[in-house]
């Protein structure tokens, strides 16, 4: 029989009431008005032993918490862009500077002077102003403001800080020891190295290997992550830093490995913001006593005095730093409100300087009042700064030739589908409402209804795949004579844009470039098709390298393609190098430079089509090849491309590579496209994968 009393123990009953406080609590409490956040934090003081004592924070409390906080220094190491953290590396320095050394100054003067502690107590106490916890940045995220640059400077800058004052507190606790020597710093060193090493150059390359092999399925995908995390915060405390450095790492070490339009992406935010971060808010707001204002004064004093250090500190932080990097009003409110609020390292300090008798029971209430008022204000500032600056960017001007994105997915091998899939979702424009197009196109023969059959087991393959990163699907199937006339309807009917169509690379010199279905695909169509070959998951990609030839600046779909590129290079976090000549490169590097998120991008002159094995010395594992093509007939069309699908197919088996043919405007009325010259190269594939 379950054990009713207060405060309740029945892991069923406490695991219940849980959930109904994360079910509830955000939607009564958002009737008035009051954030998310707060709504979690006011609900785990309601409940816990200085409320109505329902819930103890008992071991598994405090377990789920320390797992949704490192949740969420997780996700804001894979959900920040590197290009643009490498970018504004100077900027992130600056604004870790600043609210860093602002507080610590400011806090370390007044906790002598004013509260009258010795000086390591002082230094130790003004460290907890000095850190802060990303609380509210699920909440930047939910509003798609993860990339904005104030958001990034403030990811970086937390890190610094964080780091910054965990150090001030390890060196704190070794001075009290008598550790404070020679061997301390070496040991501190060698280890911090060490830990480095390991979650920044070895984890990634097992993360790659793991994702490149294929292992497992989406499961066993995401506890591979979680083994990541939980790893590398655990070497993180045996390096002599808190395990939030560790997690935050593990992050950044993975975020080339898993794009933000994943089905893995998807899995990790929904099980950390459903579950594990909204456990870490009702953990923290379980320590919240108010009873502790009404215990004298020095109480009350030393609340209010670390109350104002900690908010005004973290503002003149926010408020250099937006004067320094010229940023708007909103964006110095959300650098604030993301870097207000205290929890993580804050408690940390205070524990163990309570334990070692540095700090005594007013700081350790007064800390908890902080934590209430900073996560009040925080989660107040981020989500009025957070909603301008989402309704701005969403009234921004957009351009409308690049907006609608209508992509088909020609389906025939079952295999090769998620690769397919998932290029699709890279590529497509995150603006774009147009759903993806998965087509099955089936012969009218004597076996029709059981390749229809068959056809609709491959489109609900298709269909569970995209619905993992929640991106629209309309799946479509056509019943033919001809799979290429069917491929080539549908790309009328539903107004399509750019085709994605799989290639087994397989030679046949007895017909055209690619074989029957491709060469008819190319000779009807002027829309964008992407021939590829992926020899592995797209996400592991290292590099993009881009082959172009002359006069590629001047076609028709030139803006598509490149725009295609750089939106796949932001998403796959690739680099991307460019082969070209000197005028397509000049055109270009403007529309790469200017791109958000920033596109980390090289370009090589390259003018020698005749040698284009040469590429193969510049092409490494994970790299992915792509070469601009043209129709026959078009602006940059010339002879030597025709013979590109061979070389690859021969020379490239191991790798993956992707052919684009443009979009064209100007078409042959007698046949709709321009037809292929006579000199054409013969490859047969007999029919898309």
């Amino acid at each position: 029989m379950p054990h009713f009393s207060l405060p309740f123990s029945d892991p069923v009953l406490v695991f219940t009431l849980v959930l109904l406080i994360i079910l509830l609590a955000p939607l009564l409490l958002n009737r008035v008005r009051i954030p998310t956040i707060m709504g979690l934090l006011v609900a785990g003081a309601l409940v816990g032993p200085f409320g109505l004592n329902l819930l103890l924070r008992d071991t598994s409390i405090i377990l789920f918490g320390t797992v949704g906080l490192l949740y969420i220094m997780f996700l804001a190491g894979l959900e920040i862009d590197l290009n643009d953290f490498r970018k504004n590396q100077n900027r992130s320095l600056a604004f870790g500077a600043f609210t860093f050394f602002i507080p610590q100054t400011v806090g370390t003067l007044a906790g002598h002077y004013l509260l009258g502690f010795e000086w390591p107590s002082a230094i130790l106490l003004a460290s907890m102003f000095a850190s802060h916890t990303l609380l509210t940045y699920p909440t930047a995220s939910r509003m798609g403001l993860s990339k904005n640059e104030a958001v990034t400077i403030t990811v970086g800058g937390t890190i610094i800080t964080d780091t910054a004052a965990l150090l001030v507190l390890a060196i704190i606790v070794g001075s009290t020891q008598g550790e404070l020597n020679g061997a301390f710093w070496v040991r501190l060193t060698i280890s911090f190295t060490i830990f480095l090493f390991i979650v920044l150059a070895i984890m990634p390359k097992i993360g790659a290997w793991f994702f490149r092999t294929g292992q497992g399925d989406g499961s066993s995908q995401y506890i591979f992550v979680l083994v990541i995390v939980f790893a590398a915060a655990f070497l993180a405390e045996l390096a002599g830093v808190e395990a939030i450095i560790g997690a935050f790492l593990a992050g950044l070490a993975l975020n080339r490995l898993i794009p933000h339009t994943s089905p893995l992406m998807n899995r990790i935010d929904f099980v950390g913001n459903t579950l594990f971060v909204p456990f870490f808010l009702i953990s923290v707001g379980m320590l919240v006593d108010v009873r502790v204002l009404f215990q004298g004064t020095e109480a009350l004093l030393v609340a209010v005095t670390m109350v104002i250090i900690a908010i005004s500190c973290k503002w003149l932080a926010a408020f250099f730093t937006q004067k320094i990097f010229g940023y708007s009003a909103l964006e110095r409110t959300l650098i604030f409100g993301l870097s207000n609020s205290q929890a993580a390292a804050t408690l940390a300090a205070v524990l163990v300087g309570f334990n070692l008798g540095l700090l005594n029971e007013a700081v350790l209430n007064g800390t908890i009042v902080m934590i209430m008022v900073t996560c009040l204000v925080s989660s107040l500032a981020t989500e009025s700064a957070g909603r301008k600056l989402a309704i701005l960017e969403s009234e921004q001007v957009l351009d409308v030739s690049v907006v609608p994105d209508r992509i088909l997915v020609p389906i025939a091998n079952p295999a090769t589908i998620e690769h397919l899939m998932d290029l699709a979702i890279m590529i497509k424009n995150p603006k774009s409402p147009e759903p993806i197009y998965p087509l099955v196109v089936v012969k009218d023969d004597e076996d029709v209804q059981q390749r229809v059959a068959a056809s609709y087991m491959m489109l609900e393959k298709a269909i569970k795949h995209a619905s993992a990163t929640e991106t629209a699907v309309q799946v479509v199937s056509r019943v033919d004579l001809n799979v290429a006339n069917g491929i080539s309807r549908a790309i009328k009917e539903l107004m399509i844009t750019e085709v994605i169509i799989g290639w087994n690379a397989q030679i046949n010199t007895q017909q055209r470039i690619f074989g029957s279905v491709l060469d008819h695909l190319l000779q009807t169509s002027r829309q964008m098709v992407l021939v590829t070959r992926l020899a592995y998951p797209i996400n592991v990609t290292r590099r993009i390298i881009v082959v172009i030839p002359p006069n590629a600046e001047f076609e028709t779909g030139f803006s598509r393609w490149l725009r295609t590129l750089t939106t796949l290079s932001k998403q796959a976090g690739a680099r991307i190098i460019f082969y070209a000549s000197s005028g397509a490169i000049e055109r270009m590097e403007p529309t790469v430079e200017a791109a958000k998120p920033a596109v980390e991008a090289a370009y090589h002159l390259f003018t020698d089509w005749e040698d284009f094995l040469i590429l193969a010395r510049e092409v490494a594992e994970m790299d992915l090849l792509v070469v601009v093509s043209a129709r026959p007939g078009s602006v940059s069309y010339n002879k030597y491309l025709d013979a590109i699908p061979r070389k690859l197919a021969q020379h490239f088996q191991s790798s993956s590579f992707v052919i684009i043919y443009p979009e064209q405007n100007a078409i042959s009325p007698a046949t709709g496209a321009r037809p292929l010259g006579r000199n054409t190269t013969h490859i047969s594939v007999g029919s898309p994968e």
